[in-house]
């Protein structure tokens, strides 16, 4: 048997996991320094790479000393939460990595709080001790205070710390003495994480994670319970609802390095992947074959966004995408459902619609950005929030909100936020800074980062964590102005705008195609207005002063997808295409939107 180690790695978003991830491949030999350096080798996806979160956990294994240390890189946003529920299931321990100057932060807390619940042991790495100003010894009391108020256990509070930088490959037991490599952190691993327990007896495997290959299909991952799995043996598959399903293991990997290499046999404790079984989800136990005994499946936390996907039809349907039929859409949302597992699909038997049901704005719209990218065009209609009826009370999903802000821009803020139903928990100054605390309810919570952000100049830090489901808070005001709608379909010209700036901010540059009923800018007053932004200039071969002043036009406004979604109203679509994002008013005619509004 090897020696085996499991460890997940939590930390809030930008703290430096996946850099320090990437020290320890360095550490394990698994590239030359020269090779990647300064390349985040975990963040593999496009979107990762471009936002810089890590939206997929993944596995890589490292060997130190005649130890095979496996490694999991976690996501550090709730939105993922699936993701890291499914994770820690094939963990011992976790390395809680945390920034020595912001101490541990309310995502932090979220993943911690699932790890803690599960038994497994902590090592705290407290990162970034180059930085200035930094505080590593109050962190280090902090993260303490977490996770007894956490409910941690003696044993998981008598956890080992260790100090140093990711970014400049040094850890340390004693922040103020650098070292010259990570070997402290890798000792402290071997040396406090408990080998997984070997048990004996009819195999048991919990799938927990499903890789994808063009050639074998789906491959399910997860840890060995107990027992051994051999290549081309017979077992049974137990699903969710009871079933049992024959099933034979074609081929299996274990994880070395970035790769799996193929082998004959795993032992129980160790991560491995196997090739050849059909029609599994995530959850499903794989066991002996006479007399099968499944393992408890992963509780998944429940959805608190819904959002309606449909065909695109607007006037420009099919000009920039390749896939915008409905069977394209519906395919490609169900195949999503296999690897996804906080995602719901509800679709409307009698028409082109879909409810997709997720964990937030930024989860769903990961997808929306994927599916854009991989070629599909679609309309998005306006976040809304899953309320529950319990005890015959409406309640309605509340978020613990933080946001870490200068001084000077405090006051707004927190008006901002009590207009939005709001509560404030806790206020205190850290540094230059303050950080505020607030219960709100996720309602409150989609369209407020553009406001927080244009509020303090860029300045302010927020996240926030789902806390639990609370009575309905009342009507909360969302986007007062109106929206500038076009009146006919053409070419917008820079003559035509620069008429109409007077009557708000607008998004389309001149010389942009635009459609009748497309939402082209933002009203300055309340209540929509139709323009037309195609009328060109009437020339005449007379000259008068005054009628050839130069055209000044304000730039336009460009959103990103997140912001289409938040900032949208109720009658309103994005439209997503692979290469533009659109506003559009659902219904394109305003003698239809007259009638509706009369109704």
């Amino acid at each position: 048997m090897q020696k085996i180690r499991n460890i997940a790695i939590i930390a809030h978003v930008d703290h430096g996991k996946t850099t320090l991830v990437d020290k320890l491949l360095l550490a394990g030999h698994l590239f030359r320094d020269n090779e990647n350096a300064g390349e985040l080798i975990m963040d593999n996806n496009d979107l990762e790479r471009e936002r810089g979160i890590t939206i997929l956990a993944k596995n890589v294994s490292i060997n130190y000393q005649g130890h095979k240390i496996n490694i999991i890189d976690t996501p550090g946003h709730a939105d993922f939460g699936g993701e890291v529920e499914r994770v820690l299931n094939m963990a011992d321990g976790v390395l809680l990595l945390v920034d020595a100057f912001e101490g541990p932060m309310p995502q932090t807390r979220f993943v911690l709080q699932k790890a803690l619940s599960i038994g497994l042991k902590p090592i705290v790495v407290v990162n970034k001790v180059d930085k200035p100003n930094c505080r590593p010894d109050e962190v280090n009391e902090m993260v303490f205070d977490l996770m007894y108020n956490l409910n941690a256990t003696e044993e998981q509070l008598d956890f080992k710390t260790v100090y140093g930088s990711a970014k400049q490959n040094w850890m340390s037991d004693d922040w103020k003495n650098p070292t010259t490599d990570i070997t402290p952190l890798l000792e402290a691993i071997i040396k406090y994480i408990p080998a997984p327990t070997q048990l004996q007896g009819t195999p048991q495997m919990l799938i927990t994670s499903l890789d994808f290959s063009p050639y074998v299909g789906r491959i399910a991952v997860g840890r060995i319970h107990r027992g051994i799995l051999k290549e081309g043996m017979d077992v049974s598959l137990c699903k969710r609802d009871g079933s049992i399903v024959k099933s034979r293991i074609k081929e299996l990997d274990t994880f070395t390095g970035l790769g799996r290499t193929k082998t004959d046999v795993v032992e129980s404790g160790d991560i491995c992947a196997l090739v050849g079984i059909d029609g599994f989800e995530i959850g499903d136990t794989i066991a002996d074959l006479q007399n099968p005994e499944p393992l408890a499946p992963i509780a998944i936390d429940e959805p608190t966004m819904s959002m309606v996907f449909t065909i695109n039809d607007s006037p420009f349907f099919g000009k920039e995408g390749k896939f915008v039929t409905s069977r394209h859409i519906n395919d490609r949302l169900i195949r999503e459902l296999d690897k996804n597992l906080a995602l719901k699909v509800e679709r409307n038997p009698n028409s082109d619609v879909w409810n997709v049901f997720g964990r937030g704005v930024l989860h769903l719209s990961v997808l929306i950005e994927t599916m854009r990218r991989e070629g599909y065009e679609m309309q998005v209609g306006q976040p809304q929030v899953i309320f529950k009826e319990i005890k015959g009370v409406r309640c309605e999903p509340v978020e613990q909100l933080t946001i870490n802000l200068p001084e000077e821009n405090s006051g707004r803020i927190i008006e901002m936020v009590a207009v939005r139903k709001g509560e404030m928990i806790s206020m205190e100054a850290v540094g230059d800074r303050i950080q505020l605390e607030f219960h709100i309810p996720s309602r409150g919570i989609i369209g407020l980062r553009n406001s927080v952000l244009t509020a303090t100049a860029g300045e302010a830090i927020m996240s926030h964590r789902f806390v639990e489901y609370q009575p309905y808070k009342g009507e909360i005001e969302r986007r007062t102005n109106g929206s500038i709608i076009a009146m006919e379909s053409g070419t917008a010209f820079a003559y035509a705008i620069d008429k109409l700036q007077d009557r708000g901010k607008f998004f389309i540059h001149p010389q942009d195609p635009v459609y009748t009923g497309q939402v082209i800018g933002e009203n300055a007053k309340e209540g929509d207005i139709v323009v037309n932004v195609c009328k060109s200039k009437k020339l005449t071969n007379m000259r008068a002063s005054g009628s050839d002043d130069k055209v000044r036009i304000v730039p336009p406004i460009i959103f990103s997808l997140e912001e289409a979604l938040e900032y949208i109203k109720e009658d309103e679509y994005v439209e997503v295409t692979p290469t533009k994002i659109r506003l559009r008013k659902i219904l394109l005619d305003e003698n239809d939107r007259k009638r509706l509004s009369k109704k």
